[in-house]
């Protein structure tokens, strides 16, 4: 559960009863408490959760900001270990002059955010944009996918980008919250009653992309849950027979 005790089936279906999407997917269920004890599945329900969020927060902002698959998007090449060059791949993009010449939303949207986080986290270098590492939450603490979060603040920052966590849910690390604090890295949370588009992912898509997301989760979050029931009994039926 990202902390240092263990959750019965009231503390898990209260944590996630509390938190907006989780309660819009249906993770809020005894069915998923019981894979969690069951270790069998739900690992795969995260990373898919994750990978849907991602996509959508790309069409967001291509369809918000007008802006092409390949302008919503950016990479950047890095040395590894034993100096193969690689390629990293982040998930977003909001350049300010791409969006200039697009022409379908304004872009002091996008500016007038920049200059409140600038001040937010006192970053004095002029930027350009905003680069977006997106995930449907962040429970962990590995060291490894942290270093790779800075190394891409590191790189963003060199190219006159703001360094943006997105997370879509209220999920994440309080060590891992204040390290990338810290450091600069600007987390967005997934929460919904705040109404700061520097604090909250559905206060930046509802202010800045002009797009309510909690309204497209609540108008589908029927469908959503009995998705998930679906999945979720398949995938204890099958561990029951293993």
């Amino acid at each position: 559960m990202g902390g240092k005790t263990g959750a019965d089936l009231g503390t898990f279906i209260q944590a996630y009863e509390a938190d907006p999407l989780y309660h819009w997917i249906g993770f809020d269920s005894p069915l998923m408490f019981a894979a969690h004890k069951a270790a069998g599945g739900m690992t795969s329900l995260y990373r898919q959760l994750g990978i849907g969020t991602e996509r959508l927060f790309r069409t967001i902002l291509m369809d918000s900001f007008g802006l092409t698959e390949e302008e919503a998007n950016w990479e950047y090449a890095y040395t590894k270990t034993d100096d193969a060059t690689a390629t990293r791949y982040l998930d977003g993009r909001l350049d300010v002059a791409l969006i200039e010449k697009a022409g379908k939303r304004d872009s002091a949207f996008v500016t007038d955010w920049l200059q409140d986080v600038s001040e937010k986290l006192n970053i004095s270098i002029p930027l350009k944009g905003a680069v977006f590492e997106v995930r449907e939450g962040y429970k962990s603490a590995d060291s490894k996918r942290q270093n790779a979060d800075l190394e891409n603040l590191a790189n963003a920052m060199k190219s006159g980008y703001l360094m943006t966590m997105v997370l879509m849910s209220m999920q994440i690390n309080n060590n891992v919250y204040r390290r990338y604090k810290e450091n600069g890295l600007l987390v967005l949370v997934g929460d919904v009653s705040n109404t700061n588009p520097t604090e909250s992912t559905y206060a930046f898509l509802n202010q800045v992309a002009g797009y309510n997301l909690a309204g497209f989760f609540e108008r589908n979050t029927s469908r959503l849950r009995e998705t998930t029931t679906q999945i979720l009994e398949q995938l204890l039926n099958q561990k029951a027979q293993q």
